[in-house]
């Protein structure tokens, strides 16, 4: 079984022949452009036929009959692009539509004709990740129901060009690391209980390049993670529900010239701990654990890749926020890792507290290495979807990420993929709202001393709140050893609106850490 299939669940396959008798649709997706191929003239014959029935041919996906042995033609247009505003995910998307609608339409097999456009170099790798993105099943649905394991028997892919085969490489690969973030996010509490993210992502990685290492001693949290060890008290007595930090290492072969790591936040359920979430504001909480399963999902992209030259470290801190006589609460200080103490404001702020000490030991490790880069992933803040829309990832740089233009490559490359990113910049408003405010024996504020719905600078803070807690302030652009840190808050893009996973930022860490173009 090749590698895809034993991901996936279906074999993707490069097909240099419209005309071949394996496939029961062909899924044609195009902007108001038609191909002159000399492969595509009986799509275009169909096209051109059905015109003349429908007006609105370029308007709606139709399902046609076309001279070719598939018979069935799946056509889902683009419409019409303004250069100014549109980008790749119009492409995702249709290509995403065809392939669902050749579903319903009975298609098994389906044949994809990858789209091209002057306008955006990467547009058949995006769709064809459109098209990957509409085949997944959940977890939980592959589990209990094996029979719906896969919407398909095998995709094909139809491309122009030379380079299918390794546009169909790269597409799976990335597929193969979204899968695990969508598995691991999406899942519901029990199944993703904080041991069952161990579990499963010790089976992903046996036998791979990457290396795994599990923190979850109860002393040893205490003593060198104490914020997330507060977090994490409540549900020690449940042992399913005991916190842990789950470490991944891939190692390049040869030479390392960057260093990168990634601390995402594994919330497995938040219920909001003392300070309780109300009027149903639990539903969709085991989705904070998004954070962590992108970085379990960038690592499964690495493993599948193997690139030369970066070294990456990616920290899983996996935690149920919980209610009862342990849970931590608001007032209560505590020392963090870094020697910072940090006065608790309220504890449905948790994410920040379980990335906040693992952050610091990441620091403590890039110090001494090569060209090393710091990022945090987290579905952190509410604030940050009402600033920015659904779908938009937060980048926010340190001073010395900043002055290399992190964000804004990650913003560009992303969305060269469809990974959309905004930019947001950490001020020093942001600062003076989280130092102690003179009170003394206090460092840091967990959080703004304002209730949640009026903070006006909130996914800013949480940020800033890393920044100091972790101990990263003491290497900004004016130290003796400068870091390199970016806080992605995934809060918009990490969910469809129907609670689905989505794989964000792994798109965006592969463009701008991997590719690099």
């Amino acid at each position: 079984m090749d590698a895809a299939k034993s991901c996936l669940g279906y074999a993707v396959q490069e097909e240099g022949d419209l005309a071949s008798g394996d496939y029961d649709a062909v899924v044609f997706v195009a902007s108001t452009e038609l191909d002159s191929e000399a492969q595509l003239r009986p799509v275009k014959a169909a096209l051109d036929k059905a015109a003349q029935l429908d007006s609105a041919i370029q308007e709606h996906i139709s399902v046609l009959e076309v001279g070719l042995p598939a018979r069935r033609l799946v056509y889902s247009p683009v419409g019409k692009l303004v250069r100014d505003y549109h980008d790749v995910r119009s492409f995702a998307e249709a290509t995403s539509s065809g392939v669902t609608r050749a579903l319903e339409a009975g298609a098994k097999a389906p044949l994809l004709v990858l789209p091209e456009h002057k306008w955006f170099p990467s547009c058949q790798l995006a769709s064809l990740l459109g098209a990957l993105e509409a085949l997944y099943v959940p977890l939980q649905l592959r589990e209990d129901v094996p029979a719906k394991s896969s919407k398909l028997s095998k995709l094909g892919v139809w491309t122009r060009g030379k380079d299918g085969a390794e546009i169909v490489k790269l597409a799976t690969a990335l597929e193969c690391g979204r899968k695990v973030a969508r598995d691991v996010g999406a899942s519901d509490p029990e199944r993703m209980s904080p041991a069952k993210v161990q579990e499963y992502v010790e089976e992903v990685f046996r036998g791979s390049d990457v290396k795994l290492e599990v923190v979850m001693d109860a002393g040893r949290l205490l003593k060198e993670y104490p914020l997330f060890s507060a977090v994490d008290r409540a549900s020690r007595a449940v042992e399913r529900y005991q916190g842990r930090i789950v470490y991944l290492t891939y190692e390049p072969r040869g030479a390392v010239r960057e260093t990168l790591y990634l601390v995402g936040k594994g919330v497995t359920y938040d219920m909001g701990g003392a300070d309780i979430k109300i009027t149903g504001n639990m539903i969709g909480m085991s989705r904070d654990k998004c954070g962590a399963a992108a970085v379990a999902g960038f690592m499964k992209v690495l493993s599948l890749l193997r690139p030369e030259g970066v070294k990456v470290v990616g920290a899983m801190p996996l935690v149920r926020n919980n209610i009862g006589a342990e849970c931590y609460v608001a007032d209560e200080i505590i020392t963090a890792r870094s020697g910072k103490r940090v006065r608790v404001v309220n504890t449905d702020a948790e994410g920040r507290m379980i990335l906040a000490d693992v952050l610091c030991h990441a620091k403590e490790m890039a110090v001494s290495v090569t060209q090393p880069h710091l990022v945090t992933i987290a579905t952190l803040t509410g604030h940050a979807e009402r600033s920015v829309g659904k779908g938009y990832t937060i980048a926010m740089d340190n001073g010395p990420a900043r002055q290399l233009k992190t964000a804004q490559k990650l913003q560009e490359r992303g969305e060269s993929l469809g990974d959309m990113f905004e930019i947001s910049t950490l001020r020093r408003e942001d600062v003076k709202n989280y130092s102690g405010h003179g009170n003394e024996g206090v460092d840091v504020l967990q959080l703004d001393n304002k209730s949640a719905t009026k903070l006006s600078r909130g996914h800013q803070g949480a940020g800033t709140f890393l920044v100091l807690a972790s101990g990263l302030d003491e290497h900004g652009l004016d130290s003796d050893r400068p870091l390199k840190y970016t806080h992605l808050d995934i809060a918009p893009s990490a969910t469809t609106s129907t609670d689905e996973g989505t794989g964000c930022p792994i798109l965006g860490l592969y463009a701008h850490f991997v590719r690099k173009q």
